[in-house]
């Protein structure tokens, strides 16, 4: 869509897939507690349905006290597999010119999105992580203090079944009406892409046309080029 990167534009990217995944996450897993021991590198939850992720990434910390954001590869204490993941964030980070992904502390009050919430500033860089590494799931956990500890979860279980009509509309009226989004058509596109959904700009008038079999919508914009409509055919792909 664009030929420079912002933070802005890879939180865009995330945010109704990244929605889908937490939405398909709370079904997974019903009312729980979780666990995580990071020299074993094992993360377990249990209560309705029992569940030892295959893998998870530290990303990093969220601490009310210094009210700033530590990377977990900025941690010598952490193990290098449970880092690995956010040490790529820093590359690309470095390499796209995004600070906030490339420096080892990021202070609350730069991120204006997160109001200085830890659990926010948590959310904004677990979305950056998804739409830059391709893991979806993700999970938040107070650590003591109020700081939140942010990861990304693997299982087979998490991944997501085929679209189905019902919950993409779901998605996008609930991510339309909680998200903080900078670009509609961008978050749009980004999601029919990375979900696999047949998709297209319609010439004549910049409507958005997306479908997948037994089901089909028309999009449009208003003057801000914020997504005024969705009209949506449920028993057929349309235009």
């Amino acid at each position: 869509m664009q030929n420079t990167l912002s933070l802005a534009n890879i939180l865009d990217d995330a945010a109704f897939l990244s929605l889908e995944h937490q939405l398909h996450l709370e079904d997974v897993l019903g009312q729980h507690n979780w666990s995580v021991n990071l020299q074993e590198q094992r993360f377990e939850f249990d209560g309705e349905r029992p569940l030892q992720c295959t893998r998870f990434h530290l990303l990093g910390s969220a601490a009310p006290g210094p009210g700033s954001w530590l990377w977990a590869w900025a941690n010598p204490s952490i193990p290098e597999p449970v880092t690995a993941l956010s040490a790529s964030l820093r590359d690309f980070g470095a390499q796209h010119g995004i600070a906030e992904l490339a420096r080892p502390e990021i202070p609350f009050d730069a991120l204006p999105q997160a109001q200085g919430a830890p659990n926010a500033v948590a959310g904004v860089f677990l979305e950056a992580a998804k739409a830059v590494s391709g893991s979806w799931t993700s999970y938040t956990g107070d650590i003591g203090g109020g700081t939140r500890a942010a990861f990304l979860i693997e299982h087979p279980d998490f991944r997501l079944p085929p679209p189905e009509p019902a919950r993409v509309m779901r998605v996008l009226q609930q991510g339309l009406g909680t998200l903080r989004l900078s670009e509609h058509r961008r978050a749009l596109w980004s999601y029919t892409q990375r979900r696999g959904i047949s998709a297209a700009v319609a010439p004549e008038d910049g409507s958005f046309r997306f479908s997948f079999p037994g089901f089909g919508a028309t999009v449009t914009f208003d003057e801000h080029n914020r997504i005024s409509n969705i009209q949506a055919s449920m028993g057929g792909e349309q235009g």
